[in-house]
């Protein structure tokens, strides 16, 4: 673990296939985090991404076919980071959302647990 993640952070996990979702779900957990909310669908995540408590969201980028946009505007407003997660690289990537950091998926624990550094630091600047 390293000084710069948080004891006890938690992480809103938006993830359609379950097998991966489970699988992130316990990277996280290793890494030292607490999975807060999570979804396998837009309408739900929508609801989360409204009401639950995070410190960071993690988004797939297509959920069974639609576009993560509304969920990730959602986070947005309420001022949380979040890092997208794709198998389509960063062209996949919603358009107003190609500066942020994304996941190639499959990836290893250790590009997860950088990623969460970088996104948590830059937003605690």
């Amino acid at each position: 673990m390293t000084a710069t993640r948080s004891p006890g952070g938690s992480v809103f996990l938006v993830e359609d296939e379950v097998m991966i979702r489970m699988m992130v779900a316990d990277m996280l957990e290793e890494l030292g985090y607490r999975v807060a909310a999570e979804a396998g669908e837009i309408g739900e995540a929508m609801k989360l991404a409204q009401s639950a408590e995070f410190d960071l969201a993690i988004l797939d980028v297509n959920v069974n076919g639609k576009v993560i946009s509304p969920v990730a505007d959602l986070i947005k407003a309420r001022n949380r980071p979040f890092i997208f997660a794709t198998g389509y690289g960063s062209s996949g990537l919603p358009e107003e959302y190609r500066d942020r950091p994304a996941l190639q998926k499959p990836f290893p624990i250790e590009t997860l647990a950088k990623a969460i550094d970088t996104v948590l630091a830059s937003h605690a600047a």
